[in-house]
């Protein structure tokens, strides 16, 4: 794996091949000493000159006996046992705090500069490239790491290309392992997780090269966003222990993740990508804005959240890969307690919208021969995506009000939530049926868009 490293930095590594009796605390030191945040000039040519030069060091896969990550300090065997002095742990809340209100160059720049080598910035091929940018501009050296699931859009991976070239610098790859790939997809082929859920593809082809990766560094940076996804990450602080994975020296505690863009939206950062002239991949153009696997992703229309692109038919607050999983254990907390509480504000309140209980639905799914036909949305009052729908439904309600056309509302969370999986065709909330008048089984909306005029168009076409 090529690195884009200072200088100063490929001196001390190249004399750490020698001898791995230095300290990697000297080691960093020898490092980052010289630099001082943000009021240096930039010089490209040091990171090209040195990128070269270190282009000529064994690469880390090559040795059999190195444990598999991406910080490759020391070849050569081990004199003698390195004492190091003990170092006191730093409060990263109390840093997140006063970091609350800086800009992301300032978050980059203190990142970059307390950890030198140990951190690498997480590039997924989209809007993150953000972070690439603000690197540069601390001028301080820097890694970049990606995940290839091997499924990645053909745009994904000329992207990689063109950021390489931009920067002139190497991304180093991280890999899933090809037999686990093989008994996957042997044994429950290669589309098994539009039948049971993304996670176990997740993991297999993310989670745990990700794992590998973060066990040769200290920290990582990544491009969370609280916008990206109110469900899981609206509480993401711009620097936290990270609470899911563990770094060099191991255990709890060992990893640091940096998110410096945590606190900006969505518009600014493209407003930034533009004015900069920032390579992007041409997917966007395209109308993808979160973009991941190409199997999983696709685009997102008008007024739709961007993560609406990612696994589309699952419930949409969980809508993560494993990444960033303890984002979704902190919102399953809530969600569940917010889905459990009997004073829950509900919605779809209308005299045209009949409200139906579990013994209601039951019977509606079992008659073969109605009086009229049904359009029923299941729902759950805390997800976004429903609050959303609501004024086109409540507006669908009273112009069916005279069709002869019923329409109801059926709560598909909690204890609900498994038979509406199983008997009901849900996959993510809102889910909306139509029960015609001559037919047991419902007609699931396939569209996305959940504007009044597509909704009466669906019901329009079926009744």
């Amino acid at each position: 794996m090529a690195l884009s490293v200072s200088s100063s930095s490929s001196s001390a590594l190249s004399a750490s091949f020698t001898s791995r009796s230095i300290s990697s605390q000297e080691l960093k030191a020898s490092q980052i000493g010289s630099f001082r945040p943000l009021d240096r000039p930039l010089n490209p040519s040091i990171a090209t000159n040195s990128s070269r030069r270190r282009c000529l060091v064994k690469p880390v896969f090559a040795e059999s006996k190195r444990r598999e990550s991406i910080v490759p300090l020391a070849a050569s065997t081990v004199i003698a046992p390195v004492v190091t002095e003990k170092v006191e742990t730093e409060d990263y809340e109390k840093l997140a705090k006063e970091l609350e209100n800086a800009s992301p160059l300032e978050i980059m720049d203190k990142a970059l500069e307390k950890f030198g080598h140990d951190i690498a910035i997480a590039f997924s091929g989209a809007e993150d490239v953000v972070l690439i940018e603000y690197a540069r501009l601390t001028g301080r050296p820097f890694r970049v790491f990606s995940l290839d699931t091997g499924r990645l859009n053909p745009e994904t991976y000329q992207f990689f290309d063109k950021v390489e070239k931009q920067y002139d610098i190497r991304i180093e790859y991280m890999f899933p392992d090809a037999l686990e790939v093989q008994g996957l997809v042997r044994s429950k082929g290669l589309f098994s997780f539009y039948e049971d859920g993304h996670q176990e593809c997740c993991r297999v082809r993310k989670v745990r090269p990700l794992r590998r990766a973060l066990k040769g560094l200290r920290a990582w940076i990544t491009g969370q966003r609280k916008d990206q996804s109110p469900g899981t990450r609206a509480e993401i602080p711009v620097v936290q222990v990270d609470p899911s994975f563990e770094g060099l020296d191991g255990g709890v505690g060992s990893l640091i993740k940096w998110n410096p863009v945590a606190n900006v939206n969505g518009g600014d950062i493209w407003n930034f990508l533009r004015a900069m002239n920032v390579p992007v991949n041409s997917l966007h153009s395209q109308g993808y804005v979160s973009i991941g696997c190409e199997p999983c992703t696709r685009p997102v229309l008008p007024g739709q959240h961007e993560r609406e692109g990612r696994w589309w038919w699952e419930d949409a607050k969980a809508k993560e890969c494993g990444l960033h999983k303890g984002n979704i254990k902190q919102d399953e907390e809530a969600g569940s307690s917010q889905s459990n509480v009997a004073g829950t504000d509900d919605i779809f309140n209308s005299e045209n919208l009949v409200s139906l209980t579990r013994a209601g639905i039951e019977n509606l799914a079992k008659l073969e021969n109605r009086r009229e036909p049904w359009v029923v949305v299941l729902y759950a009052p805390w997800c976004q995506f429903c609050q959303g729908m609501e004024a086109s439904y409540v507006e669908l309600g009273e112009k069916l009000k005279e069709s002869g056309v019923k329409v109801g509302k059926f709560r598909a969370d909690g204890e609900q939530k498994e038979y509406a999986k199983q008997e009901l065709q849900l996959g993510s909330f809102p889910t909306i049926l139509f029960f015609p008048k001559h037919s047991s089984q419902p007609i699931k909306y396939p569209s996305e868009k959940r504007d009044v005029d597509s909704l009466m168009a669906f019901v329009n076409a079926l009744r």
